[in-house]
């Protein structure tokens, strides 16, 4: 169930991903971000790592605010998982 819910985002952070709008070190950082939900550590390490690697660029000034928007609910769905 768990991993059906990571999935999920990693479905979200795609969309982000292959949108041209959102510029380029955001993109890395969301593409950071999915590659460490995908390895095999434990899923609480997982979590934390992909969340700190978005958190550095929630804010960041130059970022559309729809991309914006789509960071934020990855976000949320990492920490509503994390407390799970």
């Amino acid at each position: 169930m768990v991993e059906k819910k990571v999935l999920d985002i990693i479905e979200l952070m795609d969309v982000i991903l292959g949108d041209t709008s959102v510029p380029k070190n955001i993109r890395k950082a969301v593409s950071d971000a999915k590659e460490k939900l995908k390895t095999e550590d434990d899923l609480s390490g997982r979590i934390s790592s992909a969340v700190y690697a978005l958190d550095s660029v929630s804010e960041d000034i130059n970022m559309p605010m729809h991309a914006r928007t789509q960071i934020w609910a990855v976000l949320s769905a990492l920490e509503a998982i994390k407390r799970e």
